[in-house]
């Protein structure tokens, strides 16, 4: 996977960069397994915005993913395909029973491939077993935090997640924010690194890029109006003029908001790693 510069010819063109796309064998999904989903804008059920900043996308079909992969037949990698809802490339594999689903596609992963799940299942990427059976040190993804629910965590492109150790009926892993956490030994992961690692080095170039994508303008607060935020108006330019702080007021940039402990936090065994570029 490369990444295609394109000629200055326009502003628009002089910073902006996609991917080459050379892992990718299908340009149309398989029809069955995709649906139309409804689009909220980031509305809430009471169709306020809930979440500012997003609309406005192109259209889309949702790719139904086989997240649980609970089936143990040893399937045939038929397609690796683009998937416009993440940012991973997914692969289309299909069972000896004519079944067909979408998972999500490892590195390296090509047409023609057999990716198996199941307890026995041999170490090599696209494969999914229970954490228990995959040795210290190797790379997951797609892995499940409650058996049988489906895959949670790790799955954005480039993504993995290592085995750090094993404690009893728990598994540690180190995860990409350097967190190390307590999973079940029964949950499944699947081998190796999700695909598409050059997804971040990509530079939309224009704003119009921003709009396909749902992601609307966001405007700085000290150049709104003082009814519209805190750190809006003065006379010439400001800096705000008091600590930073949220459109209605909540301090922003180091001040905590979470209010209590989750019951999950028990499993945390090395919390992430926060200020790792600030000097000693």
């Amino acid at each position: 996977m490369g990444i295609r510069r394109y000629k200055p010819v326009t502003s628009s063109t002089r910073y902006k960069t996609v991917l080459d796309f050379a892992e990718i064998t299908e340009d149309t999904p398989f029809r069955p397994l995709t649906k139309t989903i409804n689009y909220k804008a980031a509305r809430g059920f009471k169709g306020r915005v809930t979440v500012r900043h997003k609309g406005g996308r192109v259209k889309r079909r949702y790719r139904q993913i086989d997240f649980k992969r609970s089936k143990h037949d040893i399937p045939t990698v038929k397609t690796i395909e683009y998937d416009p809802n993440r940012s991973a490339f997914i692969a289309l594999i299909s069972y000896v029973d004519g079944e067909y689903s979408y998972i999500l596609a490892p590195d390296g992963l090509k047409v023609g491939d057999k990716v198996v799940s199941g307890d026995n299942a041999e170490i090599k990427p696209g494969n999914s077993l229970p954490l228990d059976k995959i040795p210290p040190g190797t790379n997951v993804h797609n892995i499940e935090l409650h058996q049988g629910k489906g895959a949670q965590m790790v799955r954005t492109a480039g993504a993995f997640a290592t085995i750090a150790a094993k404690d009893g009926d728990y598994v540690l892993l180190k995860l990409p924010s350097s967190e190390v956490r307590k999973i079940r030994k029964e949950c499944y992961a699947t081998v190796g690194i999700v695909s598409n690692k050059d997804h971040n080095l990509v530079s939309l170039g224009k704003a119009g890029r921003s709009r396909w994508l749902g992601i609307r303008p966001s405007v700085r607060g000290v150049v709104q109006n003082p009814v519209d935020h805190p750190h809006g108006g003065g006379e010439g330019k400001t800096s705000g003029g008091r600590h930073p702080v949220s459109p209605w007021g909540q301090p922003t940039k180091g001040y905590k908001t979470r209010r209590r402990a989750k019951p999950s936090d028990k499993f945390i065994v090395q919390g992430r790693r926060r200020n790792r570029n600030r000097g000693n």
